[in-house]
């Protein structure tokens, strides 16, 4: 065990015992390109480690925004990291270098690939997952989310190579946060450019940071969150980002809200712009994130008092609370998963759902049917999942 992992364990440990976050140098025997020794010098993450009763084994590195200029390291980094921890994730919030203290591009960039690294070799000291790492961004600390989602294999001028830095950089799944993405195009943020640029800043070096243009189709799954009130970053940005996404095939979930102001963090209080975050819990979920699972391919029939659904769906809920949720769309009583998108093998329950019409003279408020069980009165349907299951045959009683 090296240095730096024996440094971090123990620090982690000392973390469960006390409830409270470990302060961990990323480099602690001096950053690259660092001016000084303080803490605006030298970045760090806080670590917050999910309860062990709870623990997934994910991680999740959380990246503060403010320009480039400061850090909003509460409402966008403890705040993110608690909640993380409540859904099973351990969370590592990013104090990195800023603008405003002399550093500017790449050193955002190193800190980040390195804040990934960091929780990649130490992953079994952390009790974690290497292939279960994401990366959450706010403001600008999404745009540093997207740089490390675009530019993991990117090696820049300056950066350390040790043990550590031999670990992959590319975080499993990415969610930029009311994202600054284009350094470029005039709906850009402009505070973020100066900041991240400084006295470097020429068209070239903005493009080159201009994260819309650099999605490959090894970018990893992406989720984002934005509204469209924000006027300090207009939502040009996630879309921009979401449509680079699009043309490479790399999956991503785009939720633009209508009310709310930029900087909301997670917003618990409001009970629509709030929601977001039950959006993201639900997408780790079924992105196998929170709970890796086996899934298989299914397809099979659903009938209602002997006559095909017209028109429903048949929900496979795992036992696990973590694990994926599958969603089958049932038409002329047909339905049909593939292997990505199929239920998980093992016990589930199910949920059938079928339009009133289907049973005559049936009157509901909203002309649709949903049903745990196969016939009134009786308990929870639940049903065994094989792999490869084929010509299922579901059938409702009513």
């Amino acid at each position: 065990m090296n240095k730096l992992s024996l440094f971090a364990a123990a620090l982690f440990l000392a973390s469960i015992a006390q409830a409270e976050p470990a302060k961990v140098k990323l480099w602690p025997d001096g950053a690259p390109l660092a001016k000084g020794n303080e803490d605006k010098d030298q970045p760090f993450v806080y670590v917050w480690p999910a309860a062990k009763e709870k623990a997934n084994g994910a991680a999740f590195v959380v990246c503060p925004g403010g320009g480039y200029g400061g850090l909003a390291a509460d409402h966008e980094g403890v705040q993110v990291a608690k909640w993380f921890n409540g859904i099973g994730v351990s969370a590592f919030v990013l104090h990195y270098r800023l603008g405003t203290n002399g550093y500017h591009f790449p050193t955002q960039l190193i800190d980040v690939q390195r804040a990934i690294r960091h929780v990649r070799a130490n992953a079994k000291q952390y009790g974690i997952d290497p292939e279960r790492i994401g990366i959450i961004g706010f403001s600008a600390g999404g745009h540093l989310t997207s740089m490390a989602a675009t530019m993991f294999d990117e090696k820049p001028a300056g950066m350390s190579s040790d043990a550590v830095d031999q670990a992959s950089a590319r975080p499993t799944v990415a969610a930029p946060t009311y994202p600054v993405i284009s350094m470029i195009e005039d709906y850009g943020h402009k505070g973020s450019r100066k900041n991240l640029l400084g006295p470097n800043d020429n068209d070239e070096l903005a493009k080159h940071t201009s994260t819309e243009l650099r999605v490959t189709a090894n970018t990893p799954p992406i989720f984002i969150f934005h509204t469209d009130d924000d006027t300090v970053v207009p939502g040009e940005n996630p879309v921009a980002f979401y449509l680079a996404c699009r043309k490479h095939k790399v999956p991503a979930e785009l939720h633009i809200y209508k009310p709310g102001p930029h900087g909301v963090g997670l917003y618990l209080g409001d009970p629509v712009l709030g929601t977001w975050s039950g959006h993201l819990r639900d997408w780790l979920r079924n992105q196998g994130f929170l709970k890796p699972a086996k899934r298989t391919a299914i397809n099979g029939k659903v009938t209602v008092n002997g006559t095909p659904v017209s028109w429903g769906s048949v929900i496979f809920t795992p036992e696990d609370p973590g694990a994926p949720v599958a969603c089958a769309r049932v038409m002329r009583g047909n339905f049909k998963l593939d292997e990505k998108t199929g239920p998980v093998v093992g016990k589930v329950k199910l949920t059938i759902s079928y339009s009133a019409a289907d049973v005559p003279g049936l009157e509901t408020a909203d002309g649709t049917v949903a049903t745990k069980e196969q016939q009134p009165g009786a308990s929870d349907w639940t049903f065994d999942v094989v792999e490869g299951a084929k010509d299922v045959e579901l059938t409702v009683t009513r």
